[in-house]
């Protein structure tokens, strides 16, 4: 390319460009090298091929820069497309499905061998390309493996009566010395939730992603918690899209919690519970713009909200 042509100028410019986003970069990645940051999957970027590769690059990055990405998955549209496919009926109660003994063996399969496996492999993919020999494997658990999660029933109350969901769980355990054993080893654990019912032998339950993630963070002292979602983040005033909240303290969410709308709920109290429980921040994430997770940590717009210890507030979040 010859200098001083339009190219060339377009080029330079380009890279300029690519050396002040790693200059603003590295001030996150001084922050956060060596600890955990715990990742929840799900939404478009599990479902879309260009969203679930660009995760993948995102969290082969996040190792390679010396931060720990633990990754929880759940996965409710392949568990309903399956389930269609078997022609197994699923009863809703107050909104949430009844996981019957023949509906959790679809759930079992689908997550430990169906999704947490295509992620496994993308991840695996982008650490191995080029032919490397040492890479930042992934590696596959499910909560079963080594007891590392540990749950028990819960149900819904529906006009005031309440509602067996069948083999629906909380996590109330966490057993986190397989997963640090892998990051010792500078693997990229991705986990599926499903989990061992106490004092039930033999029974697993299904539970949600979202709570199992925040348990988890909490149980590996992360740095961060990050849940990937659908929206833009949080809205005070849905649908009102003036009102998105960029950052809030754990009071002021602890405030906004009852009336937000339903989806939201689980998501916002899964990072109200990790910061409380000694999380430095959490956040939910745009999922459906690629490389969400980079922009979140490294950048200081964000991606986001992101909800922080009220002890925090004299300094605000990361998030102008």
């Amino acid at each position: 390319m010859t200098p001083n042509t339009p190219e060339h100028q377009a080029a330079a410019h380009q890279a300029q460009q690519k050396a002040a986003i790693l200059i603003e970069a590295l001030p996150w990645i001084q922050r956060f090298a060596g600890t955990v940051v715990v990742i929840k999957y799900g939404g478009n970027a599990m479902v879309s091929a260009e969203l679930r590769q660009a995760f993948a690059e995102d969290m082969v990055f996040l190792r390679h820069v010396g931060i720990k990405p633990v990754v929880v998955h759940g996965g409710g549209p392949q568990i309903n497309q399956m389930l269609d496919r078997l022609g197994i009926a699923s009863e809703f109660r107050g909104g949430l499905r009844v996981t019957t003994p023949e509906a959790m063996d679809v759930v079992r399969m689908v997550l430990t061998g169906q999704v947490g496996r295509e992620l496994v492999g993308a991840i695996n993919a982008v650490s191995t390309a080029g032919d490397s020999a040492v890479g930042s494997h992934a590696v596959g658990l499910s909560g079963e493996d080594g007891c590392l999660l540990q749950a028990v029933r819960t149900g819904t109350v529906v006009d005031g009566m309440p509602v067996d969901l069948g083999q629906v769980g909380e996590v109330v355990g966490v057993n986190p010395g397989a997963i640090l054993d892998l990051l010792d080893a500078g693997r990229i654990p991705v986990i599926s939730t499903v989990a061992p019912e106490v004092g039930v032998p033999g029974s697993v339950l299904n539970v949600n992603a979202d709570t199992a993630a925040a348990t988890l963070a909490v149980a590996l002292k992360a740095s961060r918690l990050m849940i990937l979602t659908d929206v833009e983040g949080l809205y005070r005033n849905w649908p009102d899209k003036n009102s998105l909240i960029s950052a809030l303290s754990v009071t002021e969410l602890r405030e906004l919690l009852p009336s937000l709308a339903s989806g939201m709920i689980p998501k916002m109290s899964a990072c109200l519970h990790a910061v409380t429980g000694g999380v430095q921040s959490a956040s939910v994430v745009d999922g459906r713009s690629p490389h969400a997770m980079l922009l979140e940590i490294f950048t200081q717009a964000g991606n986001g909200t992101q909800v922080f210890p009220d002890e925090d507030s004299s300094e605000g979040a990361d998030h102008d």
